[in-house]
């Protein structure tokens, strides 16, 4: 998993013997450690509330004890680390003593020393021991590099050494450094930054410690000496300002996302349902997600402004968990009377009095849908118990109607008659009595037995299709009409293979228009409280206030045609 191969990853650079060389690798995955167990610590809440809401128990990978180990790995490194610098620095001071020993040796054998073989041979002797000397501080080593060089030159210059072996030197010392001018040159090209910064270091002390070259090379050398490292500097400068800069701007926009956590959770207090929590929480996790894809900011700002992030988090999480709380409370009470219903199913399940039980199940049905929803937790699993119990009593019924499937076939060829009839039939223009012949079919049509079961759909459809044409074709006024045709409905529906199903598809489509028309006018109510008192304002009000009124006499008609329909 991610978390174990950063551990690995950790360990793998902590067993470097050259902590410095590393250092800045193992913060950078420190700071992949923590966003990482912080990405785990936002799923792990996720999955919680989730298993919460469904009343179960989630149990996830713990990975605190492997966050402990990775601490604990790092902590050490950067006792190492400490350890380490100190002795480096205490080394460098060291050393640094030790090159001032060797410059003052060097600068009392120019001044006083008149044996060229002596003075070479000391001068050699200090050249060594300078080489063998470790690194000295940052801040002093120009200085202690120049003073040397200063007095190298002398020695050289003011000495008369040989002239051959000044030459051979002089020479050499001229291949080595443009041989280092020209390692710089290519260095710039490197995309590593961190290489870079290690093989520059090497080079300058590599140019240090060559020798002299010939004045009239010198000023060329050093000026491409020069060039070439301020350019690699400025490249690297380039490098850690654009970090800064990005680290900057990530940290802008967790602010920003800070902010509209901040604002997101102003209204929390208001939220009362469940589909308002399930809004809210889509929110956040999108929130969280952007939070997620913004890269680190500057360390000690990145940790604060998580910690602020995930205090809100924590705070919204903790609400709905405890609303859903309170819900599941609800849910229990419900649950108890569905099962109830269950066990009055079950206890019928086998009855062979068909119409009896029919309706008795039908009765449960309508009962079960009043109760309401017993929550995500129980509610598929009653639904299924008793769907179940209605099923294996209405699979029964259905297996003994197919035996009189052929008892129909005389049925059938009634009810296609007197669809053909109706088909026919052509209006006198005498409204009463055409209405009165289209019920007269109607009440004929139902007093035909049944039909076989693969022709019930089908008949009727032919049957209703015809009659609704003949309604139709009568000319009414609008209400009347209206209600006319409701009516009608209502004796086709009557004679459909499932009259009781039908009503209740009917009542469900008129309840649903009258809870859409209920919801505009709220809505429309609500806009009244927006309008001044002004002329234009009046004008408006007047509009909205006739579309409420207009609302309210559609629902009182809808409300007309609900108690028309049998059993209502």
């Amino acid at each position: 998993m991610e978390y174990t191969d950063l551990l690995n990853e950790l360990k793998s650079l902590t067993a470097n013997t050259d902590v410095f060389a590393v250092a800045r690798e193992v913060n950078e995955l420190k700071q992949r450690f923590e966003d990482a167990f912080l990405e785990w610590e936002r799923k792990e809440q996720i999955a919680q509330l989730e298993a919460a809401e469904k009343g179960e128990e989630h149990e996830g990978a713990d990975l605190r004890s492997l966050r402990k180990a990775f601490n604990e790995e790092y902590n050490a490194f950067k006792d190492r680390l400490k350890v380490q610098s100190d002795v480096r620095n205490a080394q460098e001071n060291e050393h640094l003593q030790q090159k001032k020993v060797l410059i003052e040796r060097l600068r009392k054998t120019i001044q006083e020393e008149e044996n060229i073989g002596a003075a070479l041979a000391v001068f050699k002797e200090i050249q060594e021991s300078w080489k063998t000397v470790g690194d000295i501080p940052r801040n002093k080593r120009e200085e202690i590099q120049k003073e040397y060089s200063k007095l190298l030159e002398q020695f050289f210059y003011n000495l008369k050494i040989y002239r051959e072996l000044k030459d051979h030197d002089l020479k050499r010392n001229l291949q080595l450094k443009e041989d280092v001018i020209q390692r710089l040159k290519e260095l710039q090209n490197n995309d590593s930054v961190k290489e870079t910064e290690q093989v520059l270091k090497s080079l300058q002390n590599e140019w240090e410690d060559i020798g002299p070259v010939v004045n009239e090379e010198w000023e060329r050398l050093k000026t491409e000496y020069w060039s070439a490292i301020r350019s690699i500097y400025e490249r690297v400068h380039a490098y850690y300002d654009e970090r800064r800069n990005t680290l900057q701007e990530n940290l802008n926009k967790k602010k920003e996302l800070l902010l509209q956590t901040e604002q997101f959770l102003v209204g929390m207090s208001e939220l009362n349902s469940a589909k308002d929590w399930d809004q809210h929480t889509a929110g956040l996790l999108e929130i969280q997600e952007q939070w997620r894809k913004v890269g680190f900011g500057p360390k000690k700002e990145n940790e604060e402004i998580y910690r602020a992030f995930r205090t809100l988090c924590d705070q919204f999480f903790t609400a709905k968990k405890a609303f859903y709380a309170t819900v599941n409370e609800g849910y229990k009470e419900l649950a108890e009377l569905k099962k109830k219903l269950i066990d009055k199913a079950e206890a019928i399940k086998d009855s062979t009095d068909w119409k009896q039980t029919s309706e008795e199940l039908i009765r449960l049905q309508k009962e079960w849908k009043k109760i309401g929803n017993a929550g995500q937790k129980l509610e598929q699993r009653l639904w299924t118990s008793f769907r179940a119990a209605c099923d294996h009593f209405f699979n029964a019924k259905q297996n003994h109607l197919a035996g009189q499937e052929k008892a129909f076939e005389g049925n059938l060829e009634a009810k296609r008659n007197l669809i053909s009839e109706i088909e026919s039939f052509a209006p006198s223009g005498n409204k009463s009595a055409d209405l009165a012949s289209l019920k007269e079919f109607s009440a004929r049509f139902s007093t035909i037995g049944m039909v076989p079961m693969k022709e019930k759909e089908s008949i009727f459809k032919a049957y209703k299709d015809a009659l609704d044409k003949q309604y139709a074709a009568i000319k009414l006024d609008a209400s009347e009409k209206e209600k006319i045709l409701f009516e009608a409905r209502i004796e086709t529906l009557s004679a459909s293979a499932d009259p009781s199903k039908a009503y209740a598809r009917e009542k469900a489509e008129i309840r649903q228009q009258i809870d859409k028309l209920r919801s505009e006018m709220l809505q429309l109510e609500n806009n009244l409280g927006f309008f001044a008192r002004s002329k234009g304002a009046d004008a408006l009000r007047k509009e909205v206030e006739g579309k409420i009124q207009a609302a309210g006499n559609r629902i009182e008609a809808l409300k007309r045609k609900l108690k028309l329909i049998p059993n209502e």
